[in-house]
């Protein structure tokens, strides 16, 4: 299915699945939470909520009919994200999907038997929010956003789209645990891409602008977003302009970043999770334990190059990295 179904089913796709119409009068109402990071109204956000109310509908969960589904966005702010999480949790609802590891900390925090599926989450043993991969056994479970291995892959694509980089500064937020392991994983491949290293650890706007105008000032520089976390995610359009005024190569973590005018990404699909989560939510709506659930892995990967950038940035893209991008932007 192309990206841009997946708003027209937001509001339909649930009454006009099959399954629904078959229906039972007098069926028990079941209540699902969803905590999204993002804004509401944010476009990415609606795609990932349709994807999920598709996955429902497949499945014979009609909105109004068996399911009723409360909605929040908590728009990257951690202190949102907890208040949520305690108004999601008081209400009682049979599961809750949270979008990001930062909400799956806010929901267990208000909640240990509340029923979780997350997606697209970063390293959720190392965040202590199951007890193992294959056992979660917790009352959390649901899809990794990707394996830390795959972190040196950004700065292999920065080095192919940028030759000339020969310095690059890896962004993160220190407040996250997981970003560690993907800088580790980053660190491994420098040295034979004849890379110099900088972490920088950012966690709000200011410390973003001040740290990115200051590396800025060195040559041959390039940039690689650690994600996705809230802070890089919340902060998009701004990270994106930043790196466009100082004319600095930079890999992002999610083809959102070079929708909005970044030069190159790679990472898991996004969107897919939130389909496959409809099928824990509805296990467990049917009397599964999240404890008994294994947390699944990414199952897509995409390639993304915005060729306007390339070009703004003065580069040629190489026949054989276009050759194998998912998706181009010209």
């Amino acid at each position: 299915m192309k990206r841009r179904e997946f708003i027209t089913l937001l509001g339909g796709a649930a009454a006009a699945s099959p399954l629904a119409a078959r229906a039972q009068q007098g069926e028990r109402m079941r209540r699902i939470g969803v905590l999204m990071s993002t804004f509401e109204g944010d476009p990415r956000g609606l795609e990932y909520i349709t994807a999920f109310a598709q996955g429902l509908a497949e499945l014979g969960w009609t909105v109004g009919r068996n399911v009723r589904i409360e909605y929040r966005w908590g728009a990257g702010d951690l202190n949102r994200f907890r208040s949520y999480a305690a108004e999601l949790v008081a209400l009682s609802p049979d599961v809750i999907l949270a979008s990001g590891g930062s909400i799956v900390g806010a929901l267990q925090q208000a909640s240990r038997t509340v029923p979780i599926v997350f997606v697209n989450t970063i390293d959720p043993v190392g965040g202590g929010w199951v007890e193992s991969l294959s056992r979660p056994g917790t009352n959390a479970t649901g899809f990794a956003s990707y394996e830390f291995s795959m972190s040196g892959k950004w700065l292999e694509l920065l080095k192919e789209i940028a030759p000339g980089v020969k310095r690059v500064a890896v962004i993160r937020d220190p407040s996250v645990p997981a970003g560690s392991g993907g800088l580790a994983a980053i660190q491994t491949v420098a040295p034979s891409l004849s890379v110099e290293l900088t972490p920088v650890g950012v966690r709000d706007a200011g410390e973003i602008e001040r740290a990115i105008t200051a590396y800025a000032r060195g040559s041959n520089g390039g940039l690689i977003f650690v994600g996705p976390t809230s802070s890089v995610q919340r902060h998009r359009d701004l990270i994106v302009a930043l790196a466009a005024r100082h004319r600095l190569p930079a890999t992002y973590p999610s083809r959102a970043f070079v929708t909005s005018g970044g030069l190159i990404s790679y990472g898991p699909d996004t969107i897919d999770p939130y389909h496959r989560a409809a099928g824990y939510v509805d296990r467990i709506l049917k009397g599964e334990k999240p404890a008994d659930l294994p947390v699944q892995a990414p199952v897509k990967y995409e390639l993304m190059i915005n060729l306007k950038t390339a070009k703004a940035l003065g580069l040629e893209v190489p026949p054989s990295l276009l050759a194998r991008a998912d998706e181009v932007i010209e």
